[in-house]
């Protein structure tokens, strides 16, 4: 495996750290600059807002730039909101810098995958991706409980600063270890991807995937004040529990990979079904520690492994859409990770307790399996794709010009 692999698998660490940190850290920006607990978990909300926007803009824009100019650009890009995120002590900067950053984020994320795509043979495609990928469960399991570790020691600041350090070895090692060439995305059409897209079955499946992240990221924001008012732990338990989500992320993205690709559609349905019963335990038993440990872990494993089996089927839905395909899974991810804090913000200003945020997640993912009953990609698991229907057409199409 090329070096350069583990070198975006490193920057992709940095920033699914500081996509996630702020979980561990709400309480203490919130007092540091004088908002409610509500406004600081919008700073998590702010990001996905960024990532939303941002992949599709990016990928479209990034096709055909030279691939280590376009990672060093955002790359250095990140690193800089990071640093005024560390100095700033106002709320409104600190805003702008979550969405500037996830803007960054996003586009590197467009061209990563594009470069390791085209580094490695095609036999090791999958395991080269599954290395950049892999960033971010690690980011789970190791840089965010470090980050409220940080936070909890030294201040929120602290973490800022520390992803700002890790990201510039990784900013030195892209400038010696990534390919001067171009992406090979530009030679299929837009136009083609676009047509591509309008897949009733592929929409299913992002709208579904944007409920399911929803309902994680609800609970995922406001985690550290749920397990320290309603569950009781002190503050020296947090960066445990959030590695345990980690630890269960990791573990849920081993299993899909395993398993998806013969019963996609089965792991999706019944990894919703398991997460809502989750949830709505959760919620009603959130006060009992061994509880708590116990489905952190499990909802970890089952957010993400379902995650990652959507991402698949996204993919496959979408296979004429090399560029979109990804940014759009991108887009549906992030735009649950916005929509998830900001309506457990509002069921907490509403009055309602740290628990309501757990119960929204249950919520949504009633409203998941409501969608993927309805949705094509469930009701007709077994039928090939358009991409796979029009193989044959497309390739039989120059023999019928020769003739």
């Amino acid at each position: 495996m090329p070096f350069a692999v583990y070198v975006l698998g490193l920057a992709v660490f940095a920033q699914g750290t500081s996509e996630f940190m702020l979980s561990g850290l709400v309480s203490d920006i919130a007092g540091d600059l004088s908002v409610s607990i509500a406004s600081a978990g919008l700073l998590t909300s702010a990001f996905a807002i960024g990532m939303v926007f941002g992949a599709p803009v990016t990928a479209l824009f990034s096709r055909g730039w030279p691939r280590r100019r376009a990672l060093l650009l955002f790359l250095s890009v990140f690193v800089a909101v990071h640093v005024v995120g560390a100095v700033t002590s106002s709320y409104a900067v600190l805003l702008a810098t979550r969405v500037i950053g996830a803007l960054a984020n996003a586009g590197f994320w467009a061209v990563a995958l594009a470069t390791v795509v085209a580094m490695v043979e095609p036999a090791a495609r999958t395991r080269a991706t599954s290395v950049v990928v892999g960033g971010v469960t690690v980011a789970c399991v190791v840089g965010v409980p470090a980050g409220a570790l940080l936070g909890g020691h030294w201040g929120w600041r602290a973490a800022f600063w520390a992803v700002a350090v890790v990201s510039v070895p990784a900013l030195f090692a892209t400038a010696t270890s990534i390919p001067k060439g171009r992406s090979d995305a530009a030679k299929v059409s837009v136009r083609k991807e676009l047509r591509t897209l309008r897949s009733p079955a592929l929409w299913g499946t992002l709208v579904t995937m944007a409920l399911v992240q929803g309902a994680t990221f609800c609970t995922f924001a406001y985690l550290e004040p749920l397990i320290t008012h309603a569950t009781g732990f002190d503050d020296g338990w947090v960066p445990a529990v959030l590695a345990l989500f980690g630890v269960g992320s990791f573990v849920g993205v081993a299993v899909a990979g395993r398993i998806v690709d013969a019963r996609p559609v089965t792991v999706i349905v019944a990894g919703m079904a398991a997460l809502a019963v989750g949830w709505t335990v959760l919620a009603v038993t959130a006060g009992s520690p061994p509880a708590m440990i116990g489905l952190v872990f499990v909802q970890g494993l089952l957010a993400f492994g379902t995650g990652t089996a959507m991402i698949s089927r996204v993919f496959h839905l979408a296979a004429d859409a090399p560029t979109l395909a990804g940014a759009f899974a991108t887009a549906a991810f992030n735009v649950g990770a916005a929509l998830g804090p900001w309506f457990g913000g509002l069921a907490i200003d509403a009055g309602l307790g740290f628990r309501s945020p757990v119960w929204v997640s249950a919520l949504l993912m009633l409203l998941a399996l409501v969608v993927a009953a309805a949705a094509p990609v469930v009701r007709r698991a077994s039928a090939p794709t358009p991409a796979r229907r029009r193989l044959p057409s497309v390739r039989s199409e120059p023999r019928r010009r020769a003739r």
